[in-house]
């Protein structure tokens, strides 16, 4: 863990907690922190769409599954 000070919009940080209804403004950065990477990994992801070959039956491989 680092600490870091910085400032920040209040009126933000505070629509943010009552939107969230997370507790503390250190909750709501790690929760904010989070949610930017898996963002940006799901990017990541999107930008290999219909660069990968896949041979496969998808309904060979649910067979058996309650879906």
């Amino acid at each position: 863990m680092i600490r870091t000070n910085v400032i920040v919009d209040e009126k933000l940080v505070k629509k943010a907690l009552k939107l969230t209804k997370l507790k503390t403004r250190k909750s709501l950065f790690d929760y904010a922190l989070r949610e930017l990477l898996r963002h940006e990994q799901q990017r990541d992801l999107l930008k290999l769409r219909g660069k990968i070959h896949w041979e496969g039956d998808l309904e060979v491989m649910r067979e058996g599954r309650n879906l």
